[in-house]
């Protein structure tokens, strides 16, 4: 592509995990990918693309096939979830409530052996810069976390990411523009 056009990146996030209830970044789980009718929806609002890149976490793989039977989209490990460390596992209910920090201080915290927010960002973005540099139309079928990453990239400080919800098989998408610029083009399309 030539470097004075604009490549769109279409950030799918994979269909609802099967959590049981608990927290799973890098935990390996399912995806329910049994809603024919959203994953049609995203399948039409996204059309075709020129390249593809996926978290190679069970749950992506599995809505990636579901989406395009026929692709078999390249893997990049950049792209899974943030590693929650001890609290991998743990049940929702006995997560600690962080509700109170800033988005800043967010981003910063760190579970205990795990990565924080803005770790997870020093990891993803790299990946999506890559991914830009494909041009056209670059689909990722990723996570909410990965997402968010992607946001905070576009609006240039990493913990702006935190301040978007991503549903389950939604469509987030970016633009990246000559010059290194940005432009948010939707978020959450597709959410039932």
């Amino acid at each position: 592509m030539p470097a004075d056009t604009p490549t769109e990146l279409l950030l799918i996030r994979h269909a609802p995990a099967l959590t049981e209830g608990r927290m799973a970044g890098r935990r390996d789980v399912d995806a329910d990918c049994s809603d024919a009718l959203a994953f049609a929806a995203v399948r039409g609002a996204v059309g075709g693309a020129d390249h593809w890149r996926i978290s190679p976490a069970r749950r992506c793989v599995q809505t990636a096939a579901v989406l395009w039977p026929d692709a078999e989209p390249p893997q990049d490990p950049r792209l899974w979830e943030q590693d929650f460390g001890a609290w991998e596992d743990m049940p929702y209910a006995d997560l600690p409530d962080l509700g109170a920090l800033s988005l800043a201080d967010l981003a910063a915290h760190r579970p205990p052996l795990g990565e924080s927010f803005l770790d997870l960002s020093a990891r993803v973005v790299p990946a999506l810069r890559e991914a830009c540099a494909l041009g056209g139309r670059v689909g990722v079928v990723a996570h909410a976390g990965v997402i968010r990453a992607a946001l905070g990239m576009a609006l240039g400080a990493a913990e702006r990411g935190l301040a978007f919800q991503v549903a389950p098989l939604s469509l987030t998408t970016i633009v990246a523009l000559p010059g290194g610029a940005f432009s948010i083009a939707g978020v959450n399309r597709m959410r039932r």
